[in-house]
Order: C-alpha cells, then structure tokens, then sequence
C-alpha cells in the first residue's frame, strides 16, 4: 500500500512556491516537491562554483602580491515572492520551466572588493575562465543609476558536474567596493521607509545621491593612496 502523502506545511519555503507555480495543484505531491528541491539544489551548486572560483583567485592573489583583494563573498537565493512577483511583471509563464529559461537572477552571488581596480581585475579573471560564459554586463560604477548606486553586474552562465549528468546554470554576480557595499546597504534600509512627504522624500533622495558621490570620491582617493604605497 502506497503510504499517504503529507502536506506541505502552510508558510515553507517549498509551499509557498509550489503554490504560486502550479495555481495550488498537485503542491502535496512527491514529483512536485522532487521538482521544486532539485532547481533550487541546481542553484545552490552554481552559486558554490562561483563562489569557489573567486576565493581561489583571491588565495593566488595573495600569494603574488600579499594582499587579498576580495574583503567578502555573500550569496543568496531567490525568495519564492520575488521569483512569482518577477515572472508575473515580466509577462512570462508561471511555470518551473519558465524560471530556468526567463530568470537569470535566481543565484546571486557578491563580491566586496577592497579597492575600485580590484573590481575590474577579478571580473576580467573570471570572465577569462573557459567555462564561464558571459551573458550580460552593466557597469554601474562607470554609469552610476540615477539614485547614485554604484556595482558591476555580470550575468554568467556555468557548468555544474551532477552525479550523471552536466547543467549550465546562470549565476548574477555583482563586484562592488566596500564604501559601494555600504551605501548600497543603508540606501536599501532607508528607502523601504514608508509614507515620507513628498517634500522630505526628495530631500532624502537629494543627500543620498551627495553620499554615493561622497562614498565614490573616497574610493578613488583610497586606490590612489594604495597606489603610492605600493610604488615605494
């Protein structure tokens, strides 16, 4: 006798997206789950790839010149409501095949370099790597978004080496300074404050574009100090 399926618990990661890619239907099955646990284990082993790539070329780095250009690596995967709140903004199926051909942002990957160049070096390094597969590139940092956020984007595709069989995942990786990572972070945190008056709203938006200039120019001066220090 089969055994009985349990459902999902209201709330799970897994519910939750089920819900939203299958309408409610057939959430409570083992393909379905299978299904569900297997993309995202797809993404999990790309973005450990990449990150694997970047802290080897961070060791040989350091082993050249004595110093480390990347300060942190951080990763993350999609959230279900945003993987949903994309597909249905975009126009595209509400499907688990729609998410792998439509979506390049599911695994993301940062890497928080010490100086500006650092950003360029590490980029150009794995870009250079025969396995990795550049699909699209915006340089933030040479034209800063209106706001004033500052990164390089790279959208890369990779192999992953599964028991039986190879995938080519896609991997958004964003390169960014540790005064960009820190601007970036607290422009997140107060621009997801609710109901400012208009007034005030611009006047905020006004001294956090001031900041991310501010926050450019001490990069620069940063990596020209560094310069002369590595020139004596």
């Amino acid at each position: 006798m089969k055994a009985e399926e349990k459902p999902l618990p209201e709330g799970s990661l897994e519910r939750r997206l089920l819900d939203a890619l299958t309408s409610g239907e057939a959430v409570r099955t083992r393909d379905a789950l299978e299904k569900f646990r297997r993309m995202m284990s797809y993404y999990k082993c790309a973005i450990m790839e990449v990150e694997t790539k970047f802290r080897v070329l961070d060791e040989q780095f350091s082993t050249r010149h004595e110093r480390n250009p990347i300060d942190t690596i951080k990763s993350r995967l999609k959230s279900p409501e945003s993987i949903l709140e994309k597909l249905t903004r975009k126009g595209f199926p509400r499907t688990f095949a729609s998410v792998e051909q439509n979506l390049t942002d599911i695994a993301g990957v940062r890497v928080i370099c010490s100086f500006k160049d650092d950003i360029y070096m590490l980029a150009d390094c794995i870009l250079k790597q025969d396995d990795v597969k550049l699909i699209t590139a915006k340089d933030y940092i040479k034209n800063p978004k209106e706001n004033g956020y500052r990164s390089l984007h790279l959208i890369i595709e990779i192999p992953i080496f599964l028991q039986d069989e190879k995938r080519f995942m896609k991997v958004e990786v964003q390169l960014r300074t540790i005064a960009m990572e820190f601007w970036a972070n607290l422009e997140h945190k107060l621009r997801y404050k609710k109901n400012l008056p208009p007034e005030l709203a611009a006047a905020t938006a006004k001294r956090l574009l001031s900041c991310a200039e501010k926050s450019a120019q001490l990069d620069e001066e940063m990596g020209q100090i560094r310069t002369v220090i590595e020139g004596v």
